[in-house]
């Protein structure tokens, strides 16, 4: 019998959102991967013009960060694919390209990390009302 469980999120505060991030991918988060989703989102969606990020632990042991909008965002993937976005699935997009593009970092614990954190997004994304969307773009 396969018994699926639904993942979870908690949005981050105060100092989880210090913690949480450098707990799972050390000081490559601040130096690396976060300014990396920033500048993924902005390729992705032209019109994404920065801003406040909110920042989510998932119940898996994934982790992902979102715009704060409320607005829906126009995103083009470099595959072709077009499609209008949450900022939400945004986020949930960007990560997923960051994670995926920096677990070919070769030699690095870092790499296996992002991969582990690809698939954890992954697997809550497949869950979530734009997955379709999403599986889009990142395809």
């Amino acid at each position: 019998m396969n018994i699926s469980t639904r993942i979870y999120r908690e949005e981050l505060n105060g100092s989880d959102r210090l913690n949480v991030p450098a707990k799972r991918f050390g000081i490559q988060f601040g130096l690396l991967l976060e300014p990396y989703i920033y500048a993924v989102t902005a390729k992705l969606a032209p019109e994404y013009s920065g801003g406040y990020w909110t920042m989510y632990r998932l119940s898996n042991g994934g982790f992902y960060m979102t715009p704060n909008s409320d607005e829906r965002f126009k995103v083009m993937s470099p595959n072709g694919y077009e499609a209008s976005l949450s900022a939400d699935a945004l986020g949930t997009t960007s990560c997923l390209f960051a994670y995926s593009q920096m677990s070919f970092t070769a030699g690095l614990a870092f790499a296996d990390v992002c991969a582990e954190q690809y698939h954890l997004l992954r697997e809550y994304m497949l869950d979530q009302p734009e997955a379709g969307r999403i599986l889009g773009l990142i395809d």
